[in-house]
């Protein structure tokens, strides 16, 4: 080999050239500054045939500028979400602490799995897990975790743990012929399923209890369904709550569940079922836990305080979860991937522990600390724990309560000038979050009174079909007509998780994570449903 020709090719490679680097990483930033000034872009053209039939690799060596420019084109074509006017759903643009904390963590590029792979970045992801278990469970004794690829990932841990609980030795044995189920809400992800079938349960084994108007799960029916099942002989090995669910930000009651779940345990002689709390929305209400509203040193209005004070009610639920799941990346404006798995006792990860014998590869590892005998994934990057780090330190308490509480209040604020107007119907008026789910019906119509008729079951399927077709074309209507400099941009959910004798609600959704977005903008939102209805 030429040894000359290989040593270069190392140098442009292998050493770092700060200057070079950092002259690619100022365009790059350049680029988004653009962006930032720019409305929501419509998606740019895409054409994956040619992505397909094209892959370019280059046959000879280049530089760092030829790797430039191999992502530009579709950097430039990736919206960053910078805009205001951003309401589409529970994403705001990532913070640019959390963007510190992802350079560190690139430029070291650790692997979770075992110390030998990461040394100090496996410290970092106690220290953060520690600080989010605090935060949601409230300064917890012995809570443990890991950071995973995502929210439906964080999810089935928790799902496993509780298959090991009632149905032990599963890991090795499987499920032996028992039938064993989970329970969720109506309003719950939809993960769940992808959980139930990919654990083995089989999605037939998932039970989904129906909510209330607040989209929280009944726990009467919770109640009878636990009966039910325990009365066939069937294994219930997990129960999610979710706290804030993604299209209305409902809230169940884990509370009620954790006493419900125990009674019946002890009632029929069997483990307690794993309650998880899926929090991967709403887990950033945790900083206004210890908001103090007498002093209010945000000024909160008074009509917000109210809200906060609900807030911190129901976070006190999240104390007696067994096991979490957060995305750091939803409310937390942190870069992905940055979910959570964190249980609240250390002692249950003993449901998914491996031997040495069982991983080769880390005879090294200690059980004490090392993630690499108890994780699905051999490798894991570290980009949760840099980013979340940052983000909390760099933003601080205060910061984070300024910006959830600035959500709640757009939040708020829309419902309250929605509720207004006749033709229009707040559909989660009883939730707290930064999300708005609601009803545009043609001006004329009472909205409420029709809701109120739905629920009641008063509506004929014909008389159902013309109004839930109304809403969609109105939407359909603002979304062809809508200014890009002005207006935001709202989605439309198919089902809002609320299904009042049976029928599946659609809805009109704003969510309020951009931190930008003002007053002025959730006023012209309301002029341009006026424009439309």
């Amino acid at each position: 080999m030429d040894r000359t020709r290989y040593d270069a090719f190392v140098r442009t490679f292998f050493d770092c050239d700060p200057k070079e680097i950092t002259q690619i990483f100022s365009e790059l930033l350049d680029a988004m500054r653009a962006e930032e000034s720019l409305p929501p872009g419509h998606y740019l053209s895409q054409n994956y045939d040619t992505a397909q039939a094209n892959p370019e690799i280059h046959v000879l060596p280049g530089n760092l500028k030829d790797a430039r420019d191999a992502v530009f084109p579709y950097f430039w074509g990736t919206d960053g979400w910078s805009s205001p006017l951003h309401l589409e759903n529970v994403r705001g643009p990532a913070n640019y602490a959390s963007l510190i904390g992802a350079i560190a963590c690139l430029l070291k590029n650790p692997n979770l799995c075992t110390d030998s792979y990461s040394q100090r970045s496996n410290e970092l992801e106690v220290k953060a897990i520690t600080a989010l278990a605090n935060l949601v469970f409230y300064h917890t004794v012995d809570p443990w975790g890991i950071f995973t690829v995502g929210g439906t990932i964080s999810n089935l841990y928790a799902a496993k743990i509780g298959i090991e609980k009632v149905v032990p030795g599963a890991m090795r044995t499987g499920l032996r012929g028992e039938r064993v189920a989970g329970i969720v809400s109506e309003a719950a992800h939809y993960c769940a399923h992808t959980i139930a079938g990919w654990l083995g349960l089989g999605t037939d084994n998932l039970h989904e209890i129906p909510t209330d108007r607040a989209m929280a799960m009944r726990l009467d029916l919770f109640a009878a369904k636990l009966d039910e099942l325990y009365t066939q002989g069937v294994k219930v090995a997990f129960a999610i709550g979710t706290f804030g669910t993604t299209d209305a930000f409902g809230i169940d009651d884990l509370a009620g569940m954790r006493t419900i779940l125990e009674d019946k345990a002890a009632k029929y002689g069997v483990p307690v079922p794993q309650l998880h709390a899926d929090a991967a929305v709403g887990w950033g209400l945790g900083f206004l836990n210890e908001y103090d509203l007498d002093k209010n040193v945000l000024q909160l209005t008074p009509e917000l305080k109210p809200v906060v004070a609900k807030v911190q009610q129901m976070c006190k639920g999240l104390r007696v979860a067994d096991s979490v799941t957060i995305d750091f990346h939803k409310t937390g404006r942190g870069h992905y991937p940055s979910s959570a798995f964190i249980v609240n006792r250390k002692s249950d990860l003993k449901y998914l522990a491996r031997s040495k014998d069982d991983t080769p590869y880390f005879p090294e590892a200690d059980s004490r600390r090392d993630p690499a005998l108890f994780t699905l994934e051999t490798s894991r990057p570290g980009l949760g724990p840099y980013t979340v780090m940052a983000s909390l330190n760099g933003i601080g308490l205060l910061g984070w309560q300024m910006l959830m509480a600035r959500s709640l209040e757009l939040a708020d604020l829309l419902k309250r000038k929605l509720a207004k107007l006749d033709y229009c119907k707040v559909l989660n008026a009883d939730t707290c979050g930064a999300s708005v789910v609601w009803w545009v019906l043609p001006k004329g119509r009472d909205a409420k009174a029709i809701f109120d008729k739905l629920e009641a079951g008063q509506l004929s399927p014909e008389e159902t079909t013309r109004y839930l077709t109304e809403i969609r074309r109105l939407y359909n209507k603002r979304d062809r007509t809508l200014d890009p400099a002005r207006d935001a941009r709202l989605s439309f959910t198919t089902e809002m998780g609320y299904r009042p004798g049976g029928v599946t609600v659609p809805a009109w959704k704003a969510v309020f994570y951009n931190p930008k977005t003002d007053e002025a903008i959730v006023d012209r939102l309301i002029e341009s449903i006026e424009e439309v209805a």
